[in-house]
């Protein structure tokens, strides 16, 4: 997104936050609900230019949304639609990718308001591992021809009693309503959203062992004092990792053996 289109899901994303912080406000619902809204919009092409024109009025536009989805949804999530129909987008599917957004966050604030945001974090990523390294996986989830249903009892056979509800949720959604996306982005996009729930940057560690607990301390205490922001270890086992360890941050790639990238760190930290 660019232009109006990153400042209307700003404002969105600060209204849903205030929106949860209440207590009294089911998270999960919420976010089935805008999951709803999101899958309506995706289809109905009309409908979603008609809510995104800019020749219309934000009131105008965000009284249709009231009457449309007023008494199909709850009153928070009908208010949250109607704040992004009333804001000015660039593309009238910048609404849609908005509404999936605020969907993912929310089941993130259930997770985070659980307990369990950092359980969604690792699992995400181990998930992200197993599917890229089993084909036929894949081909069964991404597989355009096999039906929803079907889908969703794959992922509960594999995640049921494995995972938390959170992760399954997430998982869920993005297998069965992918709207375009593989699927290895889609849960890369989540796991960097889940990361951003507690202003964490997420480093993607490959190491060509497992790295100890005083190994994974003080990599996690280097990067953070490095990069300014607390740091979440992505931790993944390749024996072929050249260098003996491999950290990416973002688009940053980092190589070389664990003492000397310590070592390194430390010297840049004190410089």
């Amino acid at each position: 997104m660019n232009g109006a289109s990153r400042e209307a899901l700003a404002a969105a994303r600060e209204r849903l936050d205030a929106l949860t912080d209440s207590t009294s406000v089911d998270a999960a619902k919420l976010a089935d609900e805008l999951a709803a809204v999101t899958a309506l919009l995706d289809r109905e092409v009309s409908l979603r230019r008609v809510l995104t024109d800019p020749a219309q009025s934000g009131e105008g536009k965000a009284e249709l949304a009231q009457r449309l989805f007023g008494s199909q949804v709850s009153g928070e999530t009908a208010d949250l639609v109607s704040g992004l129909v009333r804001s000015r987008w660039s593309q009238s599917r910048d609404l849609v990718d908005a509404l999936e957004d605020l969907a993912n966050i929310a089941d993130l604030t259930a997770a985070q308001q659980a307990g369990t945001l950092d359980d969604v974090e690792d699992e995400l990523f181990r998930f992200g591992r197993i599917v890229s390294s089993n084909t036929e996986l894949r081909a069964a989830l991404t597989n355009r021809k096999a039906s929803v249903t079907a889908k969703g009892e794959l992922l509960r056979s594999l995640l049921g009693g494995r995972a938390v509800r959170g992760t399954e949720r997430l998982v869920t959604r993005l297998v069965t309503a992918p709207r375009g996306r593989s699927l290895e982005a889609g849960l890369e996009s989540l796991s960097k959203l889940a990361a951003e729930r507690r202003d964490r940057v997420v480093a993607v560690v490959t190491s060509a062992v497992p790295l100890s607990d005083p190994q994974k301390q003080r990599l996690g205490a280097a990067l953070a004092k490095l990069y300014g922001r607390t740091m979440h270890l992505n931790l993944d086992v390749d024996p072929e990792v050249l260098g003996g360890i491999r950290v990416q941050v973002g688009d940053e790639v980092i190589n070389g053996s664990l003492a000397d990238r310590i070592e390194d760190a430390t010297r840049r930290m004190a410089s």
